[in-house]
């Protein structure tokens, strides 16, 4: 009995040992980095939150005048820090990558139909901030002023030459992918796509089509997760956790093996970026982000990874609110 209590403890000692943060460290730097979901946007009530929900329908009191998706908010985004601006596109019939963020045009614009199967010549004619309201329907406040501003990819990556994007598949057509890809022969625009997510068909067409280009769908997140949850106690980092991109739910985060620091070197030896996101909560079908006070207290201090935020224009001051620039003077998001 001595004996098997001692080897148990032998075995706990070496997890611990073995998975602390104790004795490894971030990569020195100025990070983290941060990913603007949608660029800056309107924010909404999640309560209840579908994968139906029209979510302009209940946005809060606008304290802004900016549209997500659109070169306006991108460009404010890139303003306020943005590393990485996160878009949505859907290839039209005309072979146009529209950027927008609805499987339908119903809910926010004046138009209506399949966002994929309208040509991007009468995209181009819609009003975008045709649906939004705070109250209910008494008001629009951005009905009239969203006339014509739905870009297109070729048009972002023109107008914003310095810019990097994180792509989302918003179908599941292999063509995407291909088409990306495709577009992404130009070396210059190559450097100018951090990765590509959502769909698994695209998403997977166009990593195997661009060399060195990172990407995640629901299906590999989960293996990838599930995997290191398995095996992560050993050091081992799964095969879907390799040079690719590493969503980490915030509430979810704890429970990886070496979490911060070790698991974060780990996937960065296997050629992989981290994206820390906010709390996944079952039934939200959105992507929630590091967005107040309470979540940015749990983003490590130094972390080197990505912070994925829906409230970039807040997150210098939600950082130094929280405290997380005093644990991380260094960070460039602190000096802002």
């Amino acid at each position: 009995m001595r004996y098997f209590i001692f080897a148990i403890f032998l075995l706990v000692i070496g997890l611990f040992v073995g998975n602390t943060s104790l004795f490894s460290h971030f990569p020195a730097g100025d990070g983290p980095r941060l990913i603007a979901h949608r660029g800056q946007h309107q924010l909404f009530d999640r309560t209840g939150l579908d994968g139906e929900s029209c979510t302009a329908s209940r946005i809060y009191k606008p304290e802004h005048p900016l549209l997500e998706n659109t070169l306006p908010s991108m460009q404010a985004a890139f303003a306020s820090g943005a590393d990485v601006v996160e878009l949505d596109v859907h290839l039209t019939p005309d072979g146009e990558f529209a950027v927008f963020h609805d499987w339908t045009l119903d809910c926010r614009t004046n138009g209506s139909g399949i966002t994929e199967e309208t040509p991007m010549s009468l995209l181009k004619t819609l009003d975008i901030g045709y649906g939004y309201t705070f109250d209910g329907g008494r008001t629009f406040p951005f009905r009239g002023t969203g006339i014509g501003l739905m870009p297109t990819l070729d048009e972002v990556l023109t107008t914003l030459p310095q810019g990097r994007f994180l792509i989302n598949f918003k179908s599941r057509r292999t063509e995407e992918g291909a088409e990306l890809a495709r577009l992404l022969g130009d070396p210059a625009l190559r450097e100018r796509i951090f990765g590509v997510y959502g769909g698994e068909e695209p998403t997977n067409e166009a990593v195997a089509s661009v060399a060195g280009l990172k990407g995640y769908g629901k299906s590999s997140a989960k293996s990838c997760l599930l995997g290191y949850l398995a095996t992560g106690w050993s050091g081992y980092v799964p095969e879907a956790c390799r040079n690719a991109l590493v969503p980490v739910p915030v509430n979810y985060a704890p429970f990886l093996w070496g979490w911060p620091e070790r698991f974060y070197n780990r996937m960065a030896a296997a050629g992989s970026e981290v994206l820390l996101l906010g709390p996944i909560a079952a039934g939200d079908p959105g992507s929630s982000g590091i967005d107040d006070i309470a979540q940015w207290k749990s983003v490590p201090a130094g972390f080197a990874g990505y912070v994925w935020t829906n409230r970039i224009e807040k997150t210098a001051a939600l950082a130094r609110e929280s405290g997380y620039c005093d644990r991380s003077p260094a960070s460039r998001l602190c000096n802002r």
